[in-house]
């Protein structure tokens, strides 16, 4: 029983380590294949791994190659671009070389001419100077001789003979000067009388010879004393209303208003018509009544002025040049409206300035508003030019038009051909004939001035003033001034006549020498 107890025991001691020895294969075994699995599972993560790597290798040489083609293209441009700009300025300085070797021998040429000019000049100042000797030892000689046959002093023949010279200098400078004014006037009087011609054809405009008012009419006299009121009321509170002055004499149904002022003197005259028509005039209702005129007044100032502007064509004028334009509808220069003149002048200047081949809005606008200094020239110091000028550099208008406004008097000097174009504008119409007109005193005196003028000239046999005034014509005798000194004559008159006198527009100075042959049949 031991044994079988020991064997029994034995047994199952070989059982469990057989058993032990099996688990352990068998484990052993699954490392060994999870082993082989796992190392085959690696070696195909790294041929995967080299297969990506070749391909990115790939890949990027490529790219690699890519990049450089590139570099090398854009390397390549930037060469021949830098080889085209080094042949560009390889010819320029080539060009500039042969310029330069062109200009060397042309200062040499001229360096040699100039030697030779030098040289000459010197034998020609030698010449010159002995020339000059033998002429002081001639004239010396003529003088001794003058004073030998003459009887004459040396300060009497020399006073003899500068007398002699001069007025052989003055005939051959009027002879010259002859010859040149006919030499320009030849193109010039054609071209000036094209494009007079031409404004004067386009100038379709209607001319009012509408007179500043001065004289109130009334229905009848006992709107006198109304007017006048109690104690002068009525008439203290018009003129203190409107800044002007009412006259009440005697002068049957008449009221005279008297002011510098046109404009006041308008809204008085206004004022008073509204007044006589209502009936009912007292301080009260002169305020009232003036206020109300003051309005239409400054509507009906607003609408000339751009009613003027719409008839000249022009736009972007400021609203204060505007009312400017405006209030020149109630001046008046020489009886001739300054608002009508204005749109005249544009006219004319557009007309010649489209001629010469300029700006003719331009030259419309500068004209039309050449005289807006007259609209305050009463409240500011200094020259309607230079007023208006200051103007329109005030309200924007460019430094063309204010140069020609303030030079269309020649206050300052003419800086373009805009200048002189509206100055001629304003002459032409200012010199028209029947455009403006003045009391008949100072134009009596005006012409006893300019008689008085031309009659103080040497040669002068009669003269006439014609055309109002606009045009002097001169008979001189023909023995005493020659063709050439009445052309010296007529520049020499007319000067004296721009210094010493006062007058509208312009004056023509016109001189006429008349040769008469008389003999007699026996």
């Amino acid at each position: 029983m031991l044994e079988q107890s020991i064997l029994s025991v034995i047994v199952g001691l070989l059982v469990g380590v057989g058993s032990v020895l099996a688990i352990f294969w068998i484990r052993n075994r699954q490392g060994q294949m999870e082993v082989q699995a796992a190392q085959n599972t690696a070696a195909r993560i790294i041929d995967e791994a080299k297969k990506d790597a070749n391909a990115i290798k790939k890949e990027a040489e490529i790219h690699a190659r890519d990049s450089v083609q590139q570099e090398r293209t854009e390397f390549e441009k930037e060469v021949r671009e830098s080889r085209r700009e080094l042949q560009a300025q390889e010819k320029r300085l080539v060009v500039k070389e042969e310029g330069l070797d062109k200009r060397v021998d042309s200062l040499e040429k001229r360096e040699n001419e100039l030697g030779r000019r030098e040289a000459s000049l010197k034998s020609r100042e030698k010449m010159v100077e002995e020339k000059s000797a033998e002429y002081e030892r001639q004239i010396n000689a003529a003088k001794e001789q003058l004073e030998r046959v003459a009887g004459l002093t040396r300060e009497e023949a020399k006073k003899s003979l500068i007398e002699e010279m001069v007025e052989e200098a003055k005939y051959e400078a009027s002879k010259r000067i002859r010859i040149i004014e006919e030499e320009a006037k030849s193109e010039a009087a054609r071209k000036g009388q094209k494009i007079v011609a031409l404004a004067i054809e386009r100038l379709a405009g209607d001319f009012v010879a509408e007179r500043s008012v001065t004289v109130m009419p009334l229905p009848n006299d006992e709107l006198k004393g109304k007017i006048i009121g109690r104690e002068g009321r009525n008439i203290r509170a018009l003129e203190a209303a409107t800044g002007i002055d009412l006259i009440v004499d005697d002068t049957p149904e008449t009221v005279v208003i008297s002011g510098h002022n046109p404009i006041r003197r308008e809204i008085a005259r206004l004022s008073l018509e509204k007044l006589i028509s209502d009936g009912r005039i007292h301080p009260g209702r002169i305020e009232e009544v003036v206020r109300k005129s003051e309005q239409e007044i400054d509507e009906a100032i607003r609408e000339a002025g751009q009613k003027a502007i719409f008839d000249v064509g022009i736009h972007g004028v400021h609203p204060e040049i505007v009312k400017l334009l405006g209030r020149l509808k109630y001046r008046y220069s020489y009886a001739q409206n300054v608002l009508l003149h204005s749109i005249e002048a544009a006219f004319i200047c557009g007309a010649m300035a489209a001629e010469l081949g300029l700006n003719e809005k331009q030259a419309r606008r500068a004209a039309l508003l050449h005289d807006i200094g007259k609209a305050v020239d009463h409240e500011v110091e200094g020259s309607h030019a230079i007023i208006g000028a200051e103007l329109a550099r005030k309200y924007g208008e460019s430094p063309k038009i204010v140069n020609a406004i303030a030079a269309h008097h020649e206050d300052v000097k003419a800086e373009t051909i805009l200048a002189p174009l509206v100055d001629a504008a304003d002459a032409l119409s200012g010199a028209r004939p029947g455009a403006r007109r003045e009391m008949m005193e100072s134009y009596t005196r005006r012409l006893e001035e300019l008689e008085r003028i031309v009659n103080s000239f040497r040669g002068v046999e009669k003269s006439y003033a014609v055309q109002a005034g606009r045009e002097i014509r001169i008979m001189v005798q023909h023995d005493l001034v020659s063709d050439d000194e009445a052309a010296r004559m007529a520049r020499e008159i007319a000067k004296k006549i721009e210094n010493e006198m006062t007058y509208p527009g312009q004056i023509k100075v016109t001189v006429i020498r008349e040769m008469r042959a008389v003999d007699y049949a026996k």
